[in-house]
Formats: structure tokens, C-alpha cells, sequence
């Protein structure tokens, strides 16, 4: 009697036509060779191509980061106006509705402002040092390099308390309660035309709904409070608009460069600031590794190459491109201008060589 293949039934399915009369399994034929392999390459070749599409979707958020941060920031902005609004504002309904209106409304704004400047990288540059030596900030023969570096640095500092500002006047809460306890005669008389005597006495108590007003009338003055800040809110939104389109375009019109040398040179200060990091990370690792293994196996220690003073505080300072030098970066600057001064100064040696050998 043959022999059987000690198999389950599943498994007895699929691998009959595998099983010859002796239970042992049939080689397999070039045929189903191949077809494996074509499988395996099949396989691999669906792996790569799904990389490279996640690399690809990578690279177009990293080329847009700057529009997805400022969409992630215009976000927070309004969950923070939500939060502000429902959670912490309470109008007092009482003369005290102006200061509270607007502390609500530009506290934020202002909280907003120091923290662009604090997380600013520029801001440290311009200012580290400055009181020791105010050279650093206002350098000779070029005063106004501060006035501009540091309108550069606010720019980007306004853009969440701009944010701020457009979102609460558009929700209207905060200026609503403001304006509702503002005194101006002026202005009252503007907001109470052809309503009752009550409204310039009870005017403040509108926000609230606290008033005796008629309803029709307490909420037609609402709508109005609520009109005028989102009108304002659209003013500021527009106004921004067209003065970033301005500041752009003039920033454009003066520029000495082409477009593809500015693309390249932000680029290149990109890639500049990761490497940079990395090297602040590898050469830190080597002299902390260095000075713990002399101190604990009392060793002498090893030279580790580092910058002098002098270099980085050449390296620390802030730099802007210019056509006539083409230098990209601070560092960059300095690295061509060191070896420029060697190349002078061995052309001097060997000037001095030559002299010497001439009878």
C-alpha cells in the first residue's frame, strides 16, 4: 500500500497535485517558479511605489509648511477665541463694559505679539550681546540695518495677533460688550437714533439682555453692535491683505537678484539650519564623551577642533544676501573671506620667498 500524506484536509487541498504516490511532495516546475517570482517582484515593486508616494505627499507638505502653519496657527486662533468667549469672558453689563470689552479683545493680541517675538530666532540674534557691545546692533555705516531686520522680525510677530483680532471682531462678542459701555455722546447719539430714551441709560446693559427696552429694540441694537464688529473685522482682514500684497511686491520690485538665485539661497539657509543642528548635536556628544572619559579615567584630553570666540560671534550675527557678494548665510561669508585670507596671505610668502632668492 502507498503511502499517505499525513496532511489535514485544508491542507490536503491545496497540495494535492504537490503530493506524488509515495506521500513525499513533487519538486516544483519552472513554471510555478516563476510565477513566485514574478509574485516577489510584484510585491516589491507595490512597496516602492507606495514610498515613493508617501515621499512624495512628504515633500509637498514640507515645501508648503509655511501655508500649513499659518493655517494650523488661524485654527488655534479661533479655538482659542471660542474658548475665551464661552469659557473666561463674562461682561459686567455696567460702566465698566469698555475696559472689560477691550482688554479682552487686545490683551490676546498683545500676549500673542511677545511670544512671535520670543520664538522669533532672529530676535536673540540682533539682541544677544547688545549691551555690551551696541556696535552689534547699530553697526558703523550701517544704522538703519537694525530698523530693518527688526521690521522683518515684527512682520512675522503680527501675524497671530492679526489673526486674533480678525476672529474676535468677527465673532463680535468682545466689541459688543465694549462699545455697548462706551460714553461718547457722539456716539450714542449714533447708536440710539430714533430709539427710546432708555436706550442711552440702559445702552450698557444690552450685551447682557438685561435691559427694559422692548425686545424688537434691544435686539435690533445687538445686531448693530454686532454689524460694526464685523465690518471692522473685514477692514482689518483686507487691510492686511493688501499690505502684505504691497510689502511683497515692493520687496519683489527691489530685489537685485533673480527669482531662482532667492529660491535658492532660502534653500539653501534651510538646509543649512538642519545641518547645522546636527553638528551642534555630533560635536557636543564628542567633547561631552571627551571631558567625562578624562575625568573619570584621568586621562589627558584629546584636542576636539572648535571655533574660537571671535568666530562665533562673527557667526552669530545676522546676514542679508547681497548681488555683490555671493555669499548665502553668515557662515558662508565667513568660510569664503578665511579662505581668501589665506590664499593672500601664502601669495604674500611666497612673494617674499621669491625676493629672497633673487641675487
Amino acid at each position: 500500500m502507498t503511502s499517505q500524506c499525513y496532511l489535514d484536509s485544508a491542507q490536503a487541498g491545496r497540495l494535492a497535485a504537490g503530493c506524488s504516490s509515495s506521500g513525499e511532495l513533487s519538486p516544483a516546475t519552472p513554471r510555478q517558479t516563476a510565477t513566485a517570482e514574478e509574485k516577489r517582484v510584484s510585491t516589491f515593486t507595490s512597496v516602492v511605489s507606495n514610498m515613493d508616494g508617501f515621499q512624495t505627499i512628504l515633500k509637498f507638505f514640507m515645501n508648503q509648511k509655511t501655508a500649513i502653519g499659518y493655517s494650523f496657527m488661524a485654527l488655534l486662533t479661533m479655538g482659542g477665541e471660542r474658548v475665551f468667549s464661552f469659557v473666561a469672558f463674562r461682561c459686567p453689563c455696567s460702566n465698566e463694559n469698555f475696559r472689560y470689552g477691550l482688554v479682552f479683545l487686545f490683551s490676546p493680541a498683545f500676549v500673542l505679539l511677545v511670544i512671535g517675538y520670543f520664538l522669533n530666532s532672529n530676535t536673540w540674534k540682533l539682541f544677544t550681546g547688545c549691551w555690551v557691545n551696541p556696535r552689534k546692533i547699530f553697526p558703523r555705516g550701517n544704522t538703519c540695518h537694525f530698523f530693518y531686520v527688526f521690521g522683518q522680525i515684527t512682520l512675522n510677530a503680527l501675524v497671530a495677533p492679526v489673526m486674533w483680532l480678525s476672529v474676535a471682531l468677527l465673532n463680535g462678542t468682545f466689541y459688543q460688550c465694549a462699545m455697548s459701555g462706551l460714553k461718547n455722546p457722539a456716539y450714542l447719539h449714533a447708536v440710539c437714533h430714533s430709539k427710546s430714551a432708555k436706550c442711552f441709560e440702559e445702552l450698557h446693559k444690552v450685551a447682557c439682555d438685561k435691559s427694559s427696552m422692548p425686545f424688537s429694540e434691544s435686539d435690533e441694537l445687538k445686531q448693530t453692535l454686532q454689524a460694526q464688529s464685523q465690518i471692522l473685522g473685514w477692514c482689518v482682514i483686507v487691510t492686511t491683505a493688501l499690505l502684505s500684497l504691497l510689502i511683497t511686491c515692493c520687496a519683489s520690485c527691489q530685489s537685485k537678484v533673480s527669482h531662482l538665485q532667492l529660491k535658492f539661497w532660502r534653500v539653501y539657509v534651510e538646509k543649512e539650519k538642519e545641518q547645522l543642528e546636527q553638528i551642534f548635536q555630533l560635536y557636543a556628544t564628542k567633547l561631552s564623551d571627551r571631558n567625562l572619559k578624562c575625568f573619570f579615567e584621568n586621562k589627558e584630553p584629546e584636542i576636539i577642533p572648535l571655533p574660537a570666540f571671535q568666530a562665533w560671534e562673527d557667526a552669530s550675527q545676522l546676514y542679508s544676501f547681497s548681488s555683490s557678494k555671493q555669499h548665502y548665510s553668515t557662515i558662508h561669508r565667513l568660510v569664503e573671506e578665511r579662505q581668501k585670507g589665506t590664499n593672500e596671505e601664502r601669495e604674500t610668502i611666497l612673494d617674499v620667498v621669491d625676493r629672497r632668492e633673487i641675487p
